[in-house]
């Protein structure tokens, strides 16, 4: 919630905060910003966020191995205090550099949060729950958002004397969660694979499954334990040198580009720009906006109780599918001056996006890797989510600049190129166990390594000019 929150928060006080920054500058040096200073200083306190989510990714593989799962949630909640401290007095003590260290500090606890938690909840779903429990982090993402949108109302928080305390409420669902959580028993699997603590394990299944019998998925997590070469975390750059897991990790990195350039941050950060652009009346335009998180709110409800029904490719498949077309009405409707069909379109790319990129590619990270190997492959996505993250929010401002209403066929070419990857590579994880999605995968990585073996093979040959190969069981030469 409190990563939505923060994708929201500055879009209704942005106005605000730049009058913040310009007053400071004037008070300082006597001298105003420009335009192009102004909106440079905006893009960073914006995209700061994503910086702080990137370096969190980066330590979720340490955090998760040392603290566990739940461990790691509750230690970051003293971040978000102190961001919150830092944000809400930076107008009292005449320093914008507190927004942005604030906001690289919340953008640090939702990078490790964004990784944690559904890898927490995969942990501890069963199997049949798996895709509902792993889709509900994309509704509360929503939820945050339209939180967000609600409270930046002009009637509520959305006055320039109110913006520092809007920009610090980050902390009351971090207190909710610190009363609560520590209450939760820790991951079963990261129990019984890392810890082995079979006494614990038990407890902590008893706990979450309160009517069923406990003994079979102990014995499919025993399976899983005995399938790994080692129960010890794997680094990143094992990782990326395991081939057993490549296609894995390719699908990854597909995944979370793709879910970032997609477009949607742009929509989420800039919004009210967007929509001014389209022509709609200023004193309308944040009402549109809580409409428009009204609808993300339903979208993610949609997917989250679908996907045990139809599963996970056809919600990743037909989400970016249709974000692609209305990236590509957005640009038709900018050029020929339809404000109608523009708001629809951006309506339709956050219902898209909801619906199942928003949270498939967190709920197949976990699905995609065993034990092992899965706090970095979260590492790895974590990074490139954020880094993609930082690039939209930092470049789209330069871009809609540039290139008008064709910088959202940059955001269409990308949607579509994800939705047919998807369809030829991707098969379906819906009711499997962690096992047999290795072994689903398994073939591929070896038509892969056969590929690669042939393609090395062909290469030694060419590059000798007498034709000699170097085979396993010794040299073969052949003279011409």
């Amino acid at each position: 919630m409190l990563y939505g929150f923060n994708l929201a928060v500055v879009n209704s006080p942005a106005q605000y905060i730049k009058q913040f920054f310009n007053q400071t500058m004037v008070a300082r040096n006597r001298t105003s910003l420009d335009n192009e200073a102004l909106t440079l200083f905006y893009s960073v306190t914006v995209s700061v966020f994503a910086i702080g989510g990137m370096v969190g990714s980066l330590l979720v593989g340490m955090l998760v191995t040392r603290f566990g799962r739940k461990g790691t949630l509750v230690r970051i909640t003293f971040l978000v205090f102190l961001a919150g401290a830092l944000m809400g007095f930076s107008r009292r003590f005449g320093s914008p550099e507190m927004i942005v260290v604030g906001r690289f500090i919340t953008g640090l606890h939702s990078g490790i949060s964004l990784s944690v938690v559904p890898m927490y909840l995969g942990e501890i779903a069963p199997k049949n729950l798996r895709g509902f429990l792993g889709l509900m982090p994309s509704i509360f993402i929503c939820i945050g958002v339209f939180v967000a949108q609600i409270l930046g109302l002009h009637e509520l928080l959305g006055k320039e004397e109110h913006w520092p305390l809007f920009l610090s409420l980050v902390v009351i669902p971090t207190m909710i969660q610190l009363m609560l959580l520590p209450w939760f028993p820790e991951s079963p699997r990261y129990l019984l694979m890392e810890k082995k603590n079979v006494h614990a394990t038990v407890t902590a299944l008893k706990w979450y499954r309160t009517k069923a019998n406990i003994q079979a998925e102990i014995e499919e997590m025993q399976e899983e334990q005995r399938s790994l070469t080692s129960v010890q975390s794997v680094s990143v750059i094992g990782l990326l040198k395991d081939r057993s897991v490549r296609w894995q990790v390719i699908t990854v990195v597909v995944f979370n580009i793709g879910m970032q350039l997609s477009g949607i941050d742009a929509i989420w950060f800039y919004t009210n720009s967007i929509f001014e652009d389209a022509g709609i009346p200023v004193p309308q335009i944040q009402y549109t906006t809580v409409g428009t998180g009204a609808i993300e709110v339903i979208a993610g409800c949609i997917g989250c109780f679908t996907i045990e029904r139809l599963g996970r490719r056809p919600l990743m498949i037909g989400g970016f599918t249709f974000m692609g077309i209305c990236c590509a009405g957005i640009t038709l409707s900018l050029l020929f001056e339809n404000h109608y069909i523009s708001v629809a379109c951006v309506v339709g790319i956050i219902a898209g996006f909801c619906i199942g990129p928003a949270g498939v590619p967190f709920l197949m990270t976990a699905e995609l890797f065993k034990q092992s190997h899965r706090p970095a492959a979260y590492t790895v996505s974590g990074c490139l989510n954020w880094l993609s993250n930082f690039t939209i929010g930092f470049v789209f401002p330069f871009l809609q600049m540039s290139a008008g209403a064709y910088c959202y066929m940059v955001f269409f070419c990308i949607c579509m190129a994800v939705a047919v990857y998807m369809f030829f590579v991707v098969p379906e994880t819906q009711n499997k166990t962690f096992v047999e999605i290795s072994q689903m995968f398994a073939a591929r990585n070896r038509r892969l390594d056969e590929s690669m073996e042939l393609g090395h093979t062909l290469k030694l040959a060419k590059m000798n000019g007498y034709g000699a190969v170097d085979l396993e069981g010794g040299a073969i030469e052949k003279k011409m």
